[in-house]
This record gives structure tokens, sequence and C-alpha cells, in this order.
């Protein structure tokens, strides 16, 4: 959490120049209610990781009925081009009823029973009706994090009381009720049911999926990364064995002042994407900063510790583009994140904005050169910048292709 005197963009430091834009955001939409109220949770959840195993979890919701998706979901907010400004005024308007739970060890009846009640709203796939009662009122307080959209106006919970029955699906129902199904197979099974990753999400982040004996509560932010990476490994194992590519295709898209350039090779599987930044990682002397991330052919072991969730976001959606074309590539995705993505809204965005790419009419060449000449003209910064860095890149020129021995 960071203390409301702060700015959030450089936590107090002064290197913004003025006041925090976000906490202004917060402070208007925030809430204005005493120890009690009553509304629809989007459905959403959410669970800490400081602390772990000893974490903040809790229910997130507004004081106001009826269709609250738009509150909480990635998917809701690309499809109604919501800006910045919408979204933080979406996040304002929800209070996050919390208290502390203990993934490890044993729960008092009071934490089993908060524990249950965030359970069944991770289940479901409507907006659930609910009266909270907390110990204190909320505070003008936030919770930032690349991978997760904004939490704020947190508050101790001390009792919450479902007002109406969950909606849920009969395939998340069924899968939540075999304890002896593993969490890899019930992820792939509830993707194939067309349930919202959002939605996925959050029922792993309640710790309801897996073996009985396994299941624990995830941190959102991992149980994010977690969704995108096994679906995407899932689908690979089917795109591995496809036919490469004929031409170089190059799809592109903006969200948010997120600018993406995404460039097949016909080439075997590979993937890599670069970030790159001209405010900096603190935004203050405009040096430009970079994140890079990439795999070759064989599974991916260790964790995108640069570009971190949005790598796994990014791969997910080319994954679905070369798994419903029946086709693999080498994938070289671009990222240009101008002063326009002023506060962070979540990996969710990209993973949607990728995909509004991906399902574009895409721009062939016969030459690499031709994808990176017309990549530049989306992109302000200089592409020598991704190219010049790109292992992608520099693995394709020093590769001897078979296909030269028979020719």
């Amino acid at each position: 959490m960071i203390d409301e005197s702060l700015c959030i963009r450089c936590k107090g430091r002064g290197w913004c120049g003025g006041p925090c834009k976000i906490l202004a955001r917060l402070r208007e939409f925030q809430p204005k209610i005493s120890k009690e109220f009553s509304g629809s949770s989007p459905p959403e959840i959410f669970v800490g990781r400081y602390g772990y195993p000893n974490v903040f979890t809790g229910i997130l919701a507004p004081t106001e009925f009826g269709e609250t998706e738009e509150l909480s979901m990635p998917e809701v907010w690309h499809e109604q081009g919501a800006g910045i400004q919408d979204i933080l005024a979406y996040r304002s308007r929800m209070i996050y009823s919390r208290f502390i739970s203990s993934i490890k060890s044993a729960r008092s009846k009071q934490q089993s029973r908060l524990l249950d009640l965030m359970q069944e709203i991770s289940l479901a796939s409507k907006p659930v009706d609910a009266s909270f009662k907390l110990k204190k009122k909320p505070r003008v307080r936030i919770q930032m994090d690349a991978h997760v959209p904004m939490i704020g106006n947190p508050a101790p919970l001390k009792s919450v009381k479902l007002e109406s029955n969950p909606k849920v699906e009969k395939k998340v129902d069924y899968l939540t009720s075999d304890t002896d199904v593993k969490s890899t197979q019930a992820i792939k099974e509830l993707y194939k049911s067309k349930i919202p990753v959002s939605n996925i999400i959050k029922i792993l982040s309640g710790g309801m999926l897996g073996l009985r004996i396994q299941r624990r509560l995830v941190p959102t932010r991992w149980a994010v990364s977690a969704i995108d990476d096994t679906i995407s490994k899932t689908l690979l194992e089917k795109i591995r064995h496809y036919q490469e590519i004929s031409s170089y295709l190059l799809f592109h898209a903006s969200y948010l002042g997120n600018y993406y350039n995404i460039i097949l090779i016909p080439n075997c599987w590979s993937f890599e994407v670069i970030e790159a930044s001209a405010k900096g990682y603190f935004g203050r002397n405009y040096r430009i900063a970079t994140w890079q991330d990439y795999e070759f052919f064989q599974k991916r072991k260790k964790y995108a510790f640069s570009v971190t969730g949005a790598y796994y976001a990014n791969r997910l959606a080319v994954c679905e583009y070369l798994y419903k074309t029946k086709r693999q590539a080498s994938v070289l995705v671009l990222r240009e994140i101008r002063d326009e993505y002023w506060a962070p809204c979540g990996v969710g965005i990209l993973r949607e904005v990728t995909r509004e790419a991906m399902q574009s009419k895409p721009e062939k060449f016969d030459t690499l050169k031709g994808a990176l000449s017309t990549a530049q003209t989306k992109f302000k910064l200089p592409l020598e910048i991704y190219t010049t860095k790109s292992k992608l890149l520099q693995n394709i020129k020093t590769q001897t292709r078979l296909s030269k021995f028979l020719s």
C-alpha cells in the first residue's frame, strides 16, 4: 500500500512536478460510507502477496447494485474503449473489504467463514449482491501493481452476508467440486468451455482448483501469470507441430498508450517480447528504459523476470492466433510505452490489445526488412532500440536451415 500523502508515480520524490492524478481520481469517486454498505460485487476478489503466507484477502464491491462487471474486467474495458480516467473511476467506486488469511496454517472460525463467502463469490459469473460490515471506514489508499488493476479504499472486514445466490457456470461448478482433478487440467477445461480468463484467474486465486490436499489461496498477481502461462503452454503443445507460415506478417494495435508491433517470421516456434519506454523507469529524465524476455523452440523453464506478467499475456494472445490458423512461427512482440499510459491498469489490458492486434488482418511481406520498415512507421522510438537487442533476430541470422542443403 502507498500512503495518500505520497505520489503514486514517484512515491513522494517530487519527480512528477505536481499533484498525483491517480489519487485525485480516487478521491473524486470514492464512495462516502460509514461502517456498513451493500452492493453488487462484479464479482471480484483479491489475494495479496506481502507477508506471505499471512496475506490480506478480500472482496471488492461498490455501493451500488446491478450490472457492475465494467468495474472489474479488462475484457469489458477494452471492448468499450474505456480510457485510463474511466478505469480509475471504475476502480475508485469499489471498496476492498479485507481480512488476513493464513494460506498454510489453520484458520479461525471467523477467518473460515469470511473465506468461504469470498470463495463463493470467486466462482460467480455474474455480479453478486452482498452486505458488508466493516471494522473501520475505508481509507484513501491505493495498491498499485503492474499485474493487476488498482486496488483502493481498503477497510478491515467484520462480516459479510450474501443477498443473492451466485450464478455459477456448470463447468465451473463441476471442476471446482472435483477434488481429484489437477489444477492444470482444470484450467485447460475451463478455457475450452469459454470461461473468460479474468474469471479463471479469480477461481485459481480463491484456491478452488486442484487436488484436495494441494488447494490453497494464490496471490492474485501470481494467479494472473499462472493462468496465461498454463493456457499458452497447452496451445503450444499443438502449435509446435504445425506447418510454418510462408510470409512475414505484421500485426499492430494500440490501447491506453501501449503501442504494439507484432512480427511473425517464417520459422519454427520462438518468442520474444521487448518493451521500451521513453519515460524511463520513474518517468524522470526521459532516458529510454527497456525490458526483454525470450524463449526458443523448447519450453521456457524460468519466470520472465524482466517483462514479467505482460510476457505471458502477450504469449497467450499470439498462441490463440497460431492455434486458430494451425501454423507456427517465430514471433517478435515490440511494445512502445508512451506518456499516455500514466497509470498501470494491469496486464489484462495488454492481453486484450494483443488479442485485438492478432484478430486484425495482417500486412504481408516477402522480407523481414520490409516488415521492420513498416513497423517503424507505427512507433516514435527508433526501431534499432529493439532490433539491436533482439535475441530472436540474432538467432535467425546465425541459423543454418536444412532447406539450404536440400535446394
